[in-house]
């Protein structure tokens, strides 16, 4: 049986999908933008700013779904400018200290014209 979650805590759906599903006890989450979910806004212009805020978002989807960053298995993250690579790793490796398995790859433009989104998978 799926699961939705839900929190208001992070940024809304911006489309026909769901913040995060639970799927026995794995939980697959939507891709994370640096939308500021008090705001609805674009939080920050660099990418520091702009991984913390995704950070954040993903953070308190993983709480929604009774999980944490050190039970997270799968990231999938994409950056407007693979330029911006190690500036984010920077980010990225305060939040996911136990390494999971990642995917990172450049994509030739993100939704609202972000410099990153990220995606994870986690066990519950």
């Amino acid at each position: 049986m799926l699961q939705k979650i839900s929190t208001d805590k992070a940024p809304a759906a911006i489309g026909p999908y769901s913040q995060g599903i639970v799927l026995g006890n794995i939980f697959f989450a939507s891709g994370q933008i640096p939308i500021d979910p008090a705001t609805g806004e674009i939080h920050g212009t660099t990418i520091e700013e702009q991984a913390e805020q995704v950070m954040k978002n993903i953070g308190e989807l993983l709480k929604a779904a009774g999980t944490d960053y050190t039970r997270v298995a799968k990231t999938s993250c994409f950056l407007a400018d693979m330029g911006d690579f190690a500036a984010f790793n920077q980010v990225y490796a305060k939040y996911f200290t136990e390494n999971p398995a990642r995917s990172c790859v450049a994509v030739k433009t993100l939704p609202k014209n972000v410099l990153c989104e990220v995606e994870v998978i986690a066990e519950v």
